[in-house]
């Protein structure tokens, strides 16, 4: 689209307005999937990849695309924006829709659509797109259809469009709402599709800008905090949390959590750094789901799920403080569902939280000033300490190992080699992943059994986490993960981004393997624990009611894919591992690109 083809195109002047405001608003990324309906809007986003103002990322799925930037939305707070053709296309985005919107996720889908007297008579790829993610979007919009080119009616237009992707881009980051989430804008285009870039195309951003509107700013990127700024944050909309400088503002006050009922703080998916926060402020138990990005801190509680059950801890928490989704255990799902117990949730995207039918929903919280009760705290730290795991292996004989007494010393070397040889569980996966994971890399885990183990093993840790826990879907594992490594690995940024799943989360996810040649390849680490099918299943009632052949036909439902030669057919590099010390090796080697390590587990 560089060269001129003489060819004038209101789709590629409508779509050159669209994003060329969006990129001036802050977006860099685009995701895209190839189709003929969206046509401008892929040659517009290409071109402005070559002129260095966006990335571009293409992919052929279009549920992989929008996972991919799902992933890229979650790690940045920036919504990245997903453009697709029409008809299924655009249906193939309802579960990342889904997924943003109970998560959180700011995200812009982009959809070409058929124009209004092609919809419901039966034309080629059309469907009733306008509305199909209303239940979900925190905006949207059915355009107008383009009309005209190099007119003051064209002006007129690109000013509506670049007004539209400002309110589109604020809708996204949640400004004015009570979260972030999806936005819909639905973008019908006629013949011709594509054609020359405007004559306006490429002029310097403030001019372009001048014509957009009274704030040709639009909304202000986000900045985000570090993590001691987020730690420290005061009285946020939409789940902040606080423990001094009450504000003067009565509309601002938050709510404000008095001193004496025995009370926990239960950290729930994406409940971040505050949950912690919280719990140090009260002196109150943190009990941190391991994907909540609040798992450490002096009290946190180890092994809360047997604690929870047990009657001198769980059985008289009298006050359950909420933060984020929780959603791992029967445990947290029993204590907030007991109408005896107090629950104060902090407001999150999605449907509120209201297990008991009685739960108190408010947007900031604080700590009433008075003396924490000691004996309560106490009584869980003591139990935690006794419920927490070790999972390292043991450390060398050393001196067994230089003894000059044979015996002693054979004793110690064969110590050593049954140590080195020993079969990875489930157990030892997770805490080998969760040891080569630091600050400076990332960590999502797959809806997998996986997940679970880890949730009730692992120790506290302060390492980003992420896991698509909206819906809890396997859905689009993969491509998350890889929209996560993207965005944390941007201009340079050290680390590794590793996801721990399941096989059958990697296989239903086996499309966001494919990565086009001209791409750069980001710092990835899937780790799979491969059972050969869908175990999770064996620890749920329907274990005890089907028969073995039914279970595992319509529920493990075992395979025979090879990992390895789906790996080197997509280009990945693979290593299988069955020991501890083989796996520690190949989590902590140099890693330089797109790496699939497989681990055999037993059912």
């Amino acid at each position: 689209m560089s060269g001129g083809s003489g060819l004038a195109s209101a789709a590629t002047d409508a779509a050159a307005a669209l994003l060329c405001r969006l990129v001036e608003l802050g977006v860099e990324h685009i995701v895209l999937s190839p189709g003929s309906r969206s046509q401008a809007l892929a040659l517009v986003a290409a071109e402005l990849e070559r002129r260095g103002a966006v990335r571009l990322h293409v992919r052929v799925d279009e549920r992989v695309a929008g996972f991919t930037a799902l992933g890229i939305g979650r790690e940045s707070r920036m919504p990245a924006a997903v453009v697709c053709t029409s008809g299924t296309a655009v249906a193939n985005l309802m579960p990342v829709a889904l997924e943003a919107h109970h998560a959180g996720v700011p995200l812009l889908l982009l959809t070409a659509d058929r124009p209004p007297e092609l919809r419901g008579v039966g034309a080629n790829q059309t469907t009733r797109q306008p509305g199909m993610f209303s239940p979900s979007v925190r905006y949207e919009a059915d355009l107008p259809v383009p009309e005209g080119c190099d007119t003051e009616g064209d002006e007129e237009q690109s000013v509506m469009l670049r007004r539209v992707a400002e309110e589109a881009v604020a809708a996204a980051l949640g400004e004015g709402l009570r979260s972030a989430g999806p936005v819909h804008l639905n973008l019908p285009y006629r013949e011709p599709l594509a054609g020359d870039l405007p004559a306006w195309f490429g002029v310097p951003t403030a001019e372009l800008a001048s014509t957009a509107g009274d704030d040709p700013d639009g909304p202000p990127a986000p900045d985000p905090a570090t993590e001691d700024e987020a730690s420290g944050a005061l009285y946020q909309g939409g789940g902040g949390i606080g423990v001094s400088d009450v504000p003067d503002d009565p509309e601002e006050q938050p709510f404000v959590v008095v001193r004496g009922p025995r009370t926990v703080v239960v950290a729930g998916s994406d409940a971040g750094p505050d949950a912690e926060v919280l719990a140090h402020a009260g002196g109150w138990p943190l009990i941190a789901e391991i994907v909540s990005g609040a798992r450490f801190g002096r009290y946190l509680v180890h092994g809360y799920r047997a604690l929870l059950r047990a009657p001198e801890l769980g059985g008289r928490v009298e006050r359950a403080i909420v933060l984020g989704h929780p959603t791992l255990s029967r445990e947290v799902a029993a204590l907030l569902s007991d109408p005896e117990v107090e629950v104060i949730a902090l407001r999150g995207p999605g449907e509120p939280l209201n297990l008991n039918g009685a739960t108190t929903a408010v947007d900031t919280v604080a700590v009433a000033t008075g003396d924490a009760d000691r004996e309560w705290l106490g009584a869980w730290l003591h139990a935690s300490r006794e419920a927490s795991v070790d999972l390292a292996p043991p450390p060398p004989d050393a001196e067994g190992l230089t003894s000059a007494v044979p015996q002693e010393r054979l004793g110690a070397i064969a110590a050593e080699l049954a140590a080195a040889r020993a079969p990875i569980d489930r157990a030892v996966l997770a805490d080998a992943v969760w040891r080569a994971t630091w600050p400076h890399d990332r960590l999502m885990f797959g809806s997998s059994r996986l997940v679970r183990v880890a949730d009730d093993l692992l120790g506290g840790k302060k390492v980003p986490v992420h896991a698509n826990r909206g819906l809890a879907g396997i859905d689009g594992t993969v491509a998350t993960a890889t929209g996560i490594a993207i965005a944390s690995q941007t201009a340079g940024r050290p680390g590794v981004t590793r996801v721990l799943l399941g096989d059958l989360a990697l296989l239903h996810d086996v499309g966001a393997l494919l990565l086009p040649p001209g791409e750069t390849e980001p710092r990835i680490q899937v780790i799979v624990g491969n059972d050969g099918g869908g175990t999770i299943f064996d620890g749920l009632e329907v274990a005890g009611v089907a028969g073995a052949d039914a279970m595992d036909r319509v529920l493990y439902t075992p395979h025979s894919v090879r990992l390895e030669h789906l790996a080197l057919a997509y280009g990945w590099e693979y290593q299988r591992v069955t020991t501890r010390t083989q796996l520690d090796q190949a989590l902590t080697a140099p890693a330089g690109g797109r790496q699939l390590i497989e681990v055999p587990l037993a059912r």
